[in-house]
């Protein structure tokens, strides 16, 4: 776990070797919490300026003050590219901020959370649970501390419509939801017109990695494709998704096939079907690149 740097106030500063030769510090107002879990660090403190933070490993999760960003992002674009999703899968997703969103289609009926790190999901129930972890009630809810390779594994019969995958960058407990038997497994648990979004990384930082997983997903799907928002406590300020999905008609992703109705409307302080379509329009160095990957 980093160790704050002290001057004259206390500050996290995050280093990790994904993003080598930089790093991102917030000043702590005062730890919350801090443990190990059986899988990782976790660290919540109160920040000067962006309301409390969660940390795993080292790597800052969220922040109250730009959480909405990365949550609307991550499930709108992939629930909103579906005509009417009705079972919806979470993988990781601890803090509960995926699920707050998910909660907000009216039309989903099932959504079961794997999250394999129980202690999570509890210190985010009680630091966040006015902000991000608000839906863990939800009758809809199944909530299972469990590995999510294995849950597929052993549930292929399983259909979802809309698979999430919330995960945290590709080492320690996440490492194995970025290999290819995982988007395998992935593909066999989705209904027919099914989509997957999952945590997409950098552009700035790790335009190959996702090249890469992207190729993968190319020999699986009919669809691929890549689209980004902005979160300033996230490395560089950027983060993206790949999505993918079993319809093969054009534009399956790229344009919605919902809108948010005047209920949700209200709760939105990212997502809108303008940034929708946009979110896949990238600068030309990244253009380049994932063109020859997208599907």
């Amino acid at each position: 776990m980093s160790t704050p740097e002290r001057d004259s106030k206390q500050w996290f500063s995050e280093t990790e070797a994904m993003w080598p030769g930089q790093k991102f510090s917030l000043e702590i107002d005062h730890v919350l919490f801090q443990g190990k879990s059986d899988f990782q660090d976790v660290l919540v403190f109160q920040s000067a300026t962006y309301g409390n933070v969660l940390v795993l490993d080292g790597v800052i999760q969220l922040t109250e003050r730009d959480e909405f960003a990365y949550q609307e992002m991550i499930t709108h674009l992939p629930l909103f590219a579906h005509n009417q999703p009705k079972r919806v899968l979470i993988v990781g997703g601890g803090d509960g901020g995926v699920l707050r969103e998910v909660t907000k289609h009216d039309c989903v009926q099932e959504i079961v959370m794997c999250e394999i790190d129980s202690m999570v999901c509890d210190v985010s129930k009680k630091f966040f649970k006015h902000t991000v972890a608000t839906a863990f009630d939800d009758p809809r809810v199944t909530l299972l501390h469990a590995d999510a390779a294995v849950y597929l594994k052993e549930h292929t019969s399983d259909k979802f419509d809309v698979v999430i995958v919330d995960s945290s960058d590709p080492v320690g407990p996440a490492e194995v939801l970025y290999r290819a038997e995982f988007y395998e497994s992935m593909k066999q648990c989705l209904s027919p017109d099914g989509v997957i979004c999952t945590q997409g990384e950098c552009l700035w930082l790790h335009l190959d990695l996702i090249a890469d997983v992207m190729q993968r997903c190319r020999a699986l799907f009919p669809s691929v494709n890549y689209s980004y928002t902005t979160i300033p406590t996230y490395p560089s300020g950027q983060i993206g998704f790949i999505m993918c999905s079993l319809d093969e008609s054009e534009g399956v992703l790229v344009k919605p096939k919902r809108t948010p109705d005047d209920k949700m409307e209200q709760t939105l302080r990212y997502y809108n079907a303008k940034i929708h379509e946009a979110s896949f329009v990238l600068p030309n160095f990244a253009e380049r690149k994932i063109a020859t990957v997208r599907k």
